[in-house]
């Protein structure tokens, strides 16, 4: 199984790999970015795979066969520095997109569109589900979600009309949190909210961008692909401030945004934002003891 990669043509032109180099994949998916990545860094290069989703491992170990310099982990990317040394990595790909596979997969309850339970977990090993927010949290914890991470102002109205469902009857599925909603047009919002909630994906973020940072090389490169406004203004400000302490140069003045022809063939990468930049500055801090690259 294959997926179009998002922005595949401007990561590949600004992160410049290149023979011998290391990589990261942090959010290896199905592997369209990483095969991309392999046949520029070649036989010598190595490239390290990242995934919380078991599924997705599997799959990208199937596509990526035929290279044997590829290290798979299951992990969220916040954990990355447990397998990649100090200033050891030549470059870094955050592409933090919700997948086709995902989305397409009704077992896994990520769309509204289609029936199917309140999971929404990436990785299956963790407790907290969509379902068990909604039964489970406070009104005003719920509202909370929904106006953080879904940027909804009607968030207290909907959060009392989870109270009210589940005073009679728990949600299960998809379609009891998309019968109680009337606006309907606040459902791509709603399942957003609740996705990041279960996920804790902005918490991931930050992390994931402070490990990047520490095992970067002298002028590797790091590129995260974020799809809302909030993942990017992670983003943005991150990499701001590490430019005023001089251990970051931005590479990506504004983000990158895919182009009308990349947007027709891929009506999902419309959202997509890629910003770009080199480390200046060495990590201080070594480290010994990690696994084998």
């Amino acid at each position: 199984m294959q997926h179009t990669p998002v922005l595949l043509r401007e990561v590949l032109e600004l992160l410049a790999p290149s023979k011998g180099e290391v990589f990261v994949d942090g959010t290896i998916g199905l592997g369209s970015h990483a095969r991309a990545i392999l046949e520029k860094i070649g036989a010598n290069g190595k490239l390290i795979g990242i995934d919380a989703d078991a599924r997705n491992l599997k799959l990208a170990r199937a596509n990526l066969k035929k290279f044997s310099n590829v290290k798979f982990h299951r992990a969220n990317f916040r954990e990355l520095g447990n397998f990649v040394p100090p200033n050891s990595a030549d470059g870094i790909l955050l592409d933090l997109g919700l997948s086709s596979l995902h989305l397409d997969n009704a077992g896994r309850g990520f769309s509204f569109r289609n029936s199917g339970p309140l999971d929404m977990r990436f990785n299956s090993r963790q407790v907290l589900t969509a379902a068990g927010i909604l039964n489970g949290f406070t009104e005003n914890e719920i509202a909370d979600i929904f106006f953080q991470f879904g940027e909804i102002r009607s968030s207290r109205k909907i959060a009392r009309k989870v109270v009210e469902f589940r005073r009679k009857q728990k949600f299960l599925r998809t379609e009891d949190l998309v019968g109680i909603v009337e606006a309907k047009s606040l459902l791509p919002q709603i399942f957003q909210a609740l996705r990041i909630a279960v996920n804790d994906e902005l918490n991931s973020l930050e992390e994931g961008l402070l490990a990047a940072e520490k095992i970067l090389k002298s002028n590797g490169r790091i590129a995260v692909i974020s799809f809302h406004s909030l993942e990017d203004r992670i983003v943005k400000n991150f990499f701001r401030e590490r430019k005023k302490t001089g251990v970051l140069e931005i590479l990506t003045k504004k983000p990158v945004t895919p182009g009308s022809d990349e947007i027709q063939k891929n009506p999902r990468s419309r959202s997509a934002k890629l910003r770009v930049a080199k480390r200046l500055q060495r990590a201080l801090k070594s480290s010994k003891d990690f696994p084998s690259l």
